[in-house]
């Protein structure tokens, strides 16, 4: 896989992750580059500008790198990825239309969104293999162009966990968790990395039996939660850090040896390693405009005129209307599962109407009444209304 592309995806992952509040997440950069990269090729400028820095791509061959990553990642033993294309049965496409975006991809839109609700949830079911079942967007009839990317993972761990039942007396996780504990000889599974900004890591690899592992961090308590996030994902891929196998020396019991890590005894022939935590279940949904400058969308997401941000799809004016990912991850004893689906949604101009002044008048406190007989204009009744009298 290209290496630049790779860097490129954890970039955008690591500038999202500083952007999360504090509490339970998880997002997906991996699902949001693709459909970036394939945008940056087909929009006009500004917007192609935009989302070219946004993916870090070079606009011209990003399209091809979008689909390259999700057929490579497809033929992985634990990922399934999957583009997807839809056009509005109505949509005028520019000639250049088959060399912007995969037309292999493109299903259609009849613009009835009980129908075309119902043939997309379908697609994110069938290829996040059911643990999505809706695709993240608001179907209406004016909606004319919808691109889309699936990942969903599921892999065993190589070495199960074992689970229990465990009550936690005080502090912020006091109550019962499902906790799940393993033993593994395999000290150098644990890192500890000294990140600039989060000081030390620790960093355990949670190995899968084919070929995905789960990354764990934990920094210090006091660390913000965005510069943790940061500091796993500088980790990923780096031989730096010290093996777990190197905190034994010179360490003695009870030593706090790393965030996290502390130096007990067994009763094992030979040095070994414990891991101890929750299974969780997170699920997550993502609104991407509401970081549109971060993800590239801020040009292409503006009322797009009679031009239009994207030409090269449609003479017709375009402009990204939604843009959504629906994510989650399972940690359990036996293995992890994940998916996400993302999706952007395009609208093309609304006609612009005759504006003319109105004015409203809004009787929301105390008014007076009267009825006038009209032709001799003598007022039959009149009155006053201090306060609602009809019941909602």
């Amino acid at each position: 896989m290209d290496a630049n592309v790779v860097t490129a995806v954890n970039s955008l992952t690591s500038r999202w992750a500083r952007t999360l509040a504090p509490g339970n997440t998880v997002i997906s950069g991996l699902g949001v580059w693709p459909l970036l990269a394939l945008l940056s090729t087909a929009a006009d400028e500004p917007g192609r500008s935009e989302l070219a820095e946004a993916a870090g791509v070079d606009p011209t061959a990003a399209a091809a790198q979008a689909v390259e990553l999700i057929g490579a990642l497809d033929s992985s033993a634990d990922l399934h990825a999957a583009l997807g294309l839809w056009v509005h049965q109505q949509l005028k496409l520019s000639e250049s239309f088959d060399s912007v975006l995969p037309t292999e991809l493109t299903g259609i839109l009849t613009g009835d969104p009980s129908v075309d609700k119902l043939n997309l949830d379908t697609w994110a079911a069938e290829h996040t293999g059911d643990l999505i079942r809706e695709m993240p967007l608001e179907f209406t009839p004016d909606l004319a162009l919808v691109l889309a990317s699936a990942l969903s993972l599921r892999l065993t761990w190589a070495r199960p966990f074992r689970e229990q039942i465990k009550r936690i007396h005080e502090g912020d996780w006091a109550g019962a968790w499902h906790w799940l504990d393993r033993t593994d000889r395999d000290l150098d599974s644990l890192r500890v990395h000294d990140d600039p900004v989060a000081g030390p890591l620790t960093v355990i690899t949670v190995a899968g039996d084919a070929d995905v592992d789960v990354l764990l961090g934990i920094a210090s308590p006091e660390t913000p939660q965005p510069d943790v996030l940061a500091a796993l994902l500088a980790a990923v891929g780096s031989e730096g850090g010290r093996p777990g196998s190197a905190l034994l020396v010179g360490a003695e019991r009870g030593d706090q040896l790393a965030p996290a890590v502390t130096l007990a005894q067994s009763t094992a022939a030979v040095p070994d390693l414990t891991l101890a935590l929750p299974s969780f279940s997170v699920s997550v949904e993502h609104d991407l405009l509401a970081l549109r400058s971060l993800f590239g969308l801020a040009a292409v997401s503006t009322d797009p005129g009679e031009q239009g941000h994207f030409s090269a799809i449609s003479p017709d004016p375009l402009a990204v209307g939604q843009a959504k990912q629906s994510v989650l991850a399972r940690f359990y004893a036996t293995g992890f599962e994940a998916a996400a689906i993302t999706a952007f949604g395009m609208t093309r101009a609304a006609a612009v109407l005759p504006q003319s002044p109105r004015l409203a008048v809004t009787l929301d406190r105390p008014f007076a009444f009267t009825a006038i007989h009209r032709p001799t204009g003598l007022p039959v009744v009149t009155g006053w209304i201090q306060t609602p009298t009809e019941p909602e």
